[in-house]
């Protein structure tokens, strides 16, 4: 097997519990490594890039695990990295903290030792799969290709809607439909959104200026080009997970909450909840960039304009859950700027609220 597939470090302050979960991964297979602290796990992962596998406790001196997991996923090399978390506080809000934060799996303190290599073995799944991730975003780069303004937008936008999936797998009203999978699900599948603007004429895609009526007709055919660019995928894979959620996130992610959306007007609960979340991420997004026919706005500005197309635009709850959470979406924008080098060209006329109130940002 794979040597990133076999390895793990455990993370624990504790000799104890360090070494038990150490003996316990050894006996199942996994070669494993062991830090005291999280600077230096930190360390240890900064020498081992083939190290993806990381089991770590939560309350630690110095840096704690949750900070140490968001720091981790700051880190653009380490977003395949699977992150289990060692807690004894599995109240829901707690486990959305750290699901949040960007762990992929938690295992309840004391934990057993078959499932704590059962969770082990999961996130050796997870890395598994990372080679239909690298396809998925090659994929994704055909929209980019022809849309040279979506690069960076795809690494905000699974970043957004990974937070929007760990927030609402908490006390919300739709924590019973999001567990680590379906988190995941969404954030490798969100940059699939747009894979249909292939699809769109040059002259419409990159038009520096307001679309025509007709135009924008043109332009709304993205959603259903994408769906069938993702069709054959689906049917020869009978049905796997996240070309399912792929398939919903690029048909249905501009239908709104009140049914004026398209490509079908559905509404409410009518709406896949991936897509229902893909489209405040997406157009949080878009109102904050700089585009051929728009500038962007300011955060204050895109988080009050989502608050105000609640109940219309926007799943009430996915909004919530944005708003509790708008600070960390400011924060992720400014560190994917960071990552990512600005290759945008300088926006020119339109501004955000014409551009939601005409349709297209949403």
């Amino acid at each position: 097997m794979a040597d990133h597939l076999t390895r793990v470090l455990v993370v624990d302050d504790e000799p104890f519990a360090r070494q038990r979960a150490v003996d316990a991964l050894t006996l199942a297979g996994f070669k494993v490594e062991s830090a005291s602290s999280a600077e230096e796990a930190r360390h240890i992962l900064s020498n081992e890039p083939q190290l993806r596998l990381v089991v770590c406790d939560w309350v630690m001196p110095g840096m704690s695990g949750l900070e140490f997991i968001r720091r981790l996923r700051a880190d653009m090399d380490r977003r395949s990295t699977f992150i289990l978390i060692c807690t004894s506080n599995t109240e829901p809000m707690h486990v959305a903290e750290a699901y949040a934060a960007g762990a992929d799996d938690y295992v309840s303190k004391p934990w057993r030792e078959a499932e704590l290599i059962a969770r082990v073995r999961s996130g050796q799944q997870r890395i598994a799969l990372d080679t239909s991730e690298a396809l998925i975003f090659s994929l994704a780069s055909l929209a980019e290709s022809r849309d040279p303004e979506t690069g960076e937008h795809l690494e905000r936008v699974r970043g957004y809607c990974r937070i929007l999936a760990g927030a609402l797998s908490g006390a919300s009203k739709y924590s019973n439909q999001i567990d680590a999978a379906f988190a995941h699900l969404i954030e490798q599948t969100s940059v699939l959104h747009d894979i249909g603007k292939v699809g769109i004429p040059d002259a419409i895609l990159r038009k520096p200026g307001r679309l025509t009526p007709e135009e924008f007709s043109v332009m709304k055919t993205h959603t259903k080009i994408g769906a069938h660019t993702l069709d054959t995928a689906l049917r020869l894979s009978s049905g796997a997970p996240f070309l399912n959620v792929a398939h919903e996130i690029a048909l249905l992610h501009h239908e709104r909450w009140d049914g004026s959306g398209y490509p079908y007007g559905l509404s409410h609960t009518e709406i896949p909840l991936s897509a229902r979340i893909l489209a405040v991420a997406d157009v949080y997004d878009a109102l904050r960039s700089r585009r051929l026919y728009k500038v962007g706005v300011g955060h204050d500005e895109a988080a009050a304009t989502l608050a105000d197309a609640a109940g219309s635009q926007f799943d009430p709850v996915v909004i919530d859950a944005f708003i509790a959470n708008e600070r960390r979406f400011d924060a992720l924008r400014d560190d994917v700027v960071k990552l990512l080098p600005a290759t945008r060209k300088e926006a020119t006329t339109k501004s955000a609220e014409s551009l939601v109130a005409c349709g297209i940002a949403g």
